[in-house]
C-alpha cells in the first residue's frame, strides 16, 4: 500500500506541466464559452431597444402624417375638423416622443464590457500563478 502512495506521488515534472496545459486549455476554452453567453444576453438586450427606438421612429412619422392631414384639414374647411386632427397628432407625436427617449436612455446605460468575465479571467491569473508556485 505505501509503494502505491509513493508511485502516485511520484509524477514527472513533464507530467505536471503537462496536466497544468491541460487544466489551462480547458479554463480558456471555458472562459470564451462565458464571454460569449455575457455578450449574447447584451447584444439581446441592445436589440430589443433598438426595436423600439424603430418603433418609436414609426410612430413619430405617423404622427407627421397626421400633422400633414391636420393642416389640410384646417386649410381646406376652416372649420373644428382639423383640432380633433392636431390634437391625434399631438397625441401620437407624444408617445413617439417618450418612446424614443426611453430607448435612447437604455442604449446609453448599456454597458457592453464583459465584466463576469474579466473578473473570472483575473481568478483564473490567480490560480495559474498559484499552480505554478
Amino acid at each position: 500500500m505505501r509503494e502505491q502512495m509513493t508511485i502516485k506521488d511520484e509524477r514527472s515534472i513533464g507530467d505536471l506541466f503537462s496536466e497544468l496545459a491541460n487544466e489551462t486549455g480547458m479554463l480558456i476554452r471555458q472562459e470564451v464559452a462565458l464571454a460569449q453567453a455575457e455578450m449574447t444576453r447584451k447584444v439581446t438586450r441592445v436589440g430589443k431597444n433598438a426595436g423600439s427606438l424603430a418603433a418609436g421612429g414609426a410612430i413619430g412619422y405617423g404622427a407627421f402624417l397626421v400633422l400633414l392631414a391636420s393642416i389640410v384639414a384646417g386649410l381646406s374647411y376652416l372649420m373644428p375638423v382639423w383640432l380633433a386632427a392636431l390634437i391625434v397628432a399631438l397625441a401620437v407625436g407624444a408617445t413617439a416622443y417618450y418612446m424614443i427617449n426611453s430607448a435612447l436612455d437604455n442604449l446609453r446605460k448599456t454597458d457592453l464590457a464583459p465584466h463576469e468575465t474579466v473578473t473570472t479571467l483575473k481568478e483564473d491569473a490567480k490560480w495559474l500563478k498559484r499552480q505554478m508556485t
